[in-house]
């Protein structure tokens, strides 16, 4: 007997009694059936409801032809008449987003024909995949439309047509669906097959917000957020805004051109920097002394700069020069040498000084997780 879906016919119910059919116990919990439940089985691109059954919480929903399976954290005496309990506020986010997204698809269909052939909705927000491309200033005009369409406060129905109406219906949809077909219209807007529950009207939706977007398989995928959880990001990013102004002690309007203007000052400082890290690698290279055995140096500069001091050194030393830059256990090395392989000099003392790295036959470089005491006791030999 197929499971009496109460979501279907009032998608606001938060609570409900339901007779107990089966259950068993399962790798994912105890599988419990009822006659009728509010709680929305996972499909769709959207996750199941939660909440509780007679105590008892409820980890999942699926539905298996016609009959919706709850996977609980405890077992149910079949027979009996238990409380159900809808987590509303996680519910009605989703009610809010799914709507939303109708809202858009709907708008990006009839207006450039694209297609909703990806679709993923969590507690946050959800992202949707068009097979089209779309740029920056059409979703600027897309995200006004449908906001506007929230505020209009259109009806939106849900309904299962009969087969005939079904047929010279207009509407979206990812399968080729025949029967059982359920309709979701968002007044003057979108009409799509979709199980899931939506809210009554647009107005409830509250807020629809585009929140980034980038090319995807020929075509572009959205991050979106509608509802309390575009309001709550609102709020977090407000927040983030307020925080960099006053770190910046600019109007908020002005932080993006503050960052900028810190950027390129970090950036001018960067390469001041690496300019004094150079004049320093040389001076500290022209003061190097010949000698027939390994050189040893410590200097807190970039790649460039322990490149330079390796190659100045090798040229003075009969053996291997080292040159580290980091802190004990965590060293960044180049090392070279005129009369060594130094492909085979890493894999024959890798191990010892807990080295790792690569290069050509004269210069390698890498990481290394040997202590300074190590370090100077392995090159004075």
């Amino acid at each position: 007997m197929d499971t009496r879906k109460l979501y279907y016919e009032d998608a606001y119910i938060k609570t409900f009694q339901a007779r107990v059919l089966d259950c068993e116990q399962t790798k994912k919990g105890w599988a419990v059936t009822l006659d009728a439940t509010a709680f929305f089985p996972e499909g769709g691109g959207q996750a199941a409801d939660r909440g509780t059954l007679g105590g008892v919480r409820v980890l999942d929903a699926h539905e298996r032809d016609g009959v919706v399976v709850h996977y609980t954290d405890g077992p149910l005496t079949v027979g009996e008449t238990v409380q159900g309990a809808i987590d509303w506020p996680v519910r009605f986010c989703r009610m809010q987003n799914h709507t939303g997204e109708h809202i858009l698809s709907g708008l990006v269909h009839a207006r450039y024909g694209y297609d909703n052939v990806g679709f993923s909705l969590t507690d946050e927000g959800c992202t949707v995949d068009f097979n089209g491309e779309l740029t920056r200033e059409q979703l600027d005009r897309l995200e006004r439309d449908a906001d506007q369409a929230v505020w209009d406060d259109r009806p939106v129905t849900a309904r299962f047509p009969g087969p005939e109406e079904l047929a010279a219906m207009e509407y979206r949809s990812k399968l080729a669906l025949t029967h059982d077909v359920r309709i979701v219209t968002v007044e003057g807007i979108d009409r799509c097959a979709c199980c899931a529950p939506h809210v009554s009207s647009t107005g409830q939706v509250g807020l629809i917000k585009i929140l980034d977007f980038m090319r995807h398989r020929g075509g572009v995928r959205l991050w979106m957020k509608s509802g309390g959880a575009a309001l709550e990001d609102y709020r977090a990013r407000y927040g983030a805004s307020a925080a960099i102004s006053g770190l910046l002690n600019v109007p908020q309007t002005d932080v993006a051109a503050g960052v900028e203007k810190l950027l390129s000052q970090r950036d001018e400082l960067k390469r001041q920097l690496a300019d004094l890290r150079r004049a320093l690698a040389e001076d500290r290279a022209a003061s190097l002394g010949e000698t027939a055995g390994n050189i040893l140096l410590f200097f807190q500069g970039d790649e460039d700069s322990l490149r330079l001091l390796a190659n100045a050194g090798m040229e003075k030393c009969g053996g291997v020069c080292g040159v580290f830059a980091g802190a004990d256990g965590d060293y960044r090395f180049v090392m070279a040498s005129r009369t060594e392989d130094m492909r085979a000099f890493i894999r024959a003392n890798g191990p010892a000084l807990r080295a790792k790295g690569g290069g050509k036959e004269r210069m390698i470089s890498g990481r290394c997780g040997a202590s300074r005491q190590e370090l100077e006791a392995f090159f004075d030999r």
